[in-house]
């Protein structure tokens, strides 16, 4: 049976809904996630976008690259998805949105070579100095 999530913006706004179980959960070290949201590090679920809607309410749209995009709460901010455009077939949800964020724990660290020198978190997961590996 696939899991069945939802998760939303602070505000309460913005309300999703995703099934199926992510093909990645990670930290984030680059800088663009680190800008869009005013934090050291973002963590992430990787999920297919057909298994992935909003159940309430309209994000706002914000291109943080030439390859990508980023989805928030035009009302309180809350960065909510990343979405490239070169992999148009899955969304990544900001895993700290989720109604259960314990559900996904990270499995690994991407984006290390961006990482900001005094924030160090002692795990003993993976690090990839740029994007994980193609599996």
């Amino acid at each position: 049976m696939n899991p069945v999530f939802e998760g939303g913006c602070a505000c309460g706004s913005i309300r999703y809904r995703g099934t199926g179980q992510p093909d990645h959960e990670s930290y984030c070290h680059c800088k663009i996630c680190r800008k869009a949201s005013g934090a050291p590090v973002v963590a992430w679920i990787t999920l297919a976008a057909d298994s992935f809607q909003f159940t309430q309410g309209r994000p706002a749209r914000f291109d943080s690259s030439a390859h990508a995009f980023r989805e928030f709460c035009p009302r309180c901010g809350t960065q909510l998805t990343f979405r490239a455009r070169t992999d148009p077939a899955r969304v990544d949800i900001t895993t700290a949105t989720l109604d259960d964020p314990s559900a996904f724990p990270p499995k690994d660290h991407i984006w290390t070579s961006s990482r900001i020198s005094w924030f160090e978190v002692d795990d003993l997961l993976p690090r990839h100095s740029k994007q994980r590996a193609p599996e």
